[in-house]
């Protein structure tokens, strides 16, 4: 197959469909997105039964068991997705809606509308769930979406692709507004993020080498995180109880992340009276401590941290842990490791939560919770297409909004200007 002209056939097509997509109505989007969530649902044993292929595969090819947890669609992931699909079909239609409409001195009226982005090319991993996901988010915010997952979840996206493709017949929305690649060849990937004349924005979803090559690659612009080393600091002002139960699950609700927690902070004066403890937790739930000399001190079974440890995004049961002497020093090691993902403080000093909230760069920063709600479901975005660490147009969680843009609107009644 000539890549190439594979990849501008489907660049059209994405154009095409976008300018369709970009005029349907609330209702047809919503049809769409109810009839995909039905098939999902009635195409559950065929998901399945693709998506064993894919696991399979993966063993064969020895991913680990991060990747294959991500890759696998069990019953309840299916039903999620599903689920998540009827979540954005019930949330309010950002395209068309004015803001700011006010009079000017010369008695034009200006304001801001919300329009789609045009054509989305989205690039990920392990996932299959982010097919529908994606795919969800584009049709309600009125765009086209060209969606390239990886090889080693090939057979559970086209099958995901199938019950989308079914969804748009049924609100007689053209098939090509979604189009999910049959290649899984990388070139594909260079391809994709050259057709600048078809594809407005790229959303690369996967490992930190991915969106480097993208970074260095693409000719169109991009809505990106690179990685996710996200932070709990404990305060020595933190109520222990809530501070265990938070470090915990921040860590062990699901390890393989990229909200999960990577590097625990806690205040000296604290240390004795949660880490010990929290020590036992993760012990008893197999995640590997690193830590300094004074958190070592205290358990004295870690293993110590090195520097690149403070760095590490690890998708896996390790943990860095660090003593500190307070907030500042807190926030000067999430300023200095950190990627600007997810950051909580667990305190009960209000002016100190306050201090975090606003001094931490971080796409989310959170008080006295888990890191693992930074999610676009949990946000209430329904889904989302990524989490932005970049600060520009979008940021953070990415749902309906973050795939649209605003441009100015004037109503005038026969207004020259003079």
């Amino acid at each position: 197959m000539d890549i190439q002209s594979y990849m501008v056939g489907i660049g059209r097509q994405a154009r095409l469909a976008a300018r369709a997509m970009a005029r349907a109505d609330t209702d047809a989007k919503n049809r769409a997105l109810t009839a995909i969530a039905a098939a999902i649902r009635d195409g559950a044993e065929r998901l399945a039964a693709a998506n064993v292929k894919d696991v399979k595969s993966a063993k064969a090819r020895k991913l680990d068991a991060a990747a294959i947890d991500r890759l696998t669609l069990g019953p309840d992931v299916i039903e999620t997705m599903a689920a998540g699909v009827e979540q954005i079909a019930a949330l309010p239609d950002p395209v068309g809606e004015v803001s700011a409409l006010s009079y000017r001195p010369s008695g034009i009226q200006v304001g801001r509308m919300r329009v789609p982005l045009g054509v989305i090319g989205i690039i990920y991993e392990s996932r299959p769930n982010v097919t529908a996901d994606a795919a969800a988010l584009c049709i309600k915010s009125g765009n086209a979406a060209i969606l390239r997952g990886g090889s080693e979840a090939a057979y559970s996206n086209q099958a995901i692709g199938a019950c989308v493709h079914q969804g748009l017949r049924a609100a007689a929305l053209p098939e090509q507004a979604v189009q999910v690649l049959e290649l899984t060849d990388r070139a594909a990937v260079g391809e994709l993020v050259s057709l600048s004349e078809y594809v407005d924005v790229v959303v690369p979803r996967g490992g930190k080498s991915l969106i480097e090559r993208l970074m260095r690659e693409s000719r169109i612009p991009m809505i990106k995180h690179l990685h996710g080393v996200c932070h709990v600091y404990i305060d020595d002002r933190a109520d222990v109880a809530k501070a265990i139960r938070i470090a915990d699950n921040a860590k062990t609700q699901r390890c393989g992340t990229c909200n999960a927690m990577e590097t625990l902070l806690v205040h000296r004066d604290i240390a004795p009276h949660v880490l010990p403890s929290l020590a036992r937790i993760y012990r008893d739930k197999g995640v590997e401590l690193r830590g300094d000399e004074a958190a070592r001190a205290l358990v004295p079974s870690m293993h110590p941290a090195s520097e690149d440890d403070w760095y590490a995004e690890y998708l896996a049961p390790i943990l860095s842990v660090r003593i500190v002497d307070g907030i500042e020093q807190a926030m000067l090691h999430i300023a200095t490791y950190g990627s600007q993902h997810t950051d909580a403080i667990v305190t009960e000093d209000l002016a100190r939560a306050r201090r975090f909230l606003r001094e931490v760069d971080s796409s989310s920063v959170m008080v006295n919770a888990s890191t693992r709600f930074a999610d676009g479901f949990e946000y209430g975005l329904g889904a989302e297409i990524g989490i932005s660490t970049d600060k520009l147009h979008a940021r953070g969680p990415v749902g309906l909004e973050g795939l649209t843009s605003l441009k100015f609107v004037v109503l005038g009644d026969g207004h020259i200007r003079g």
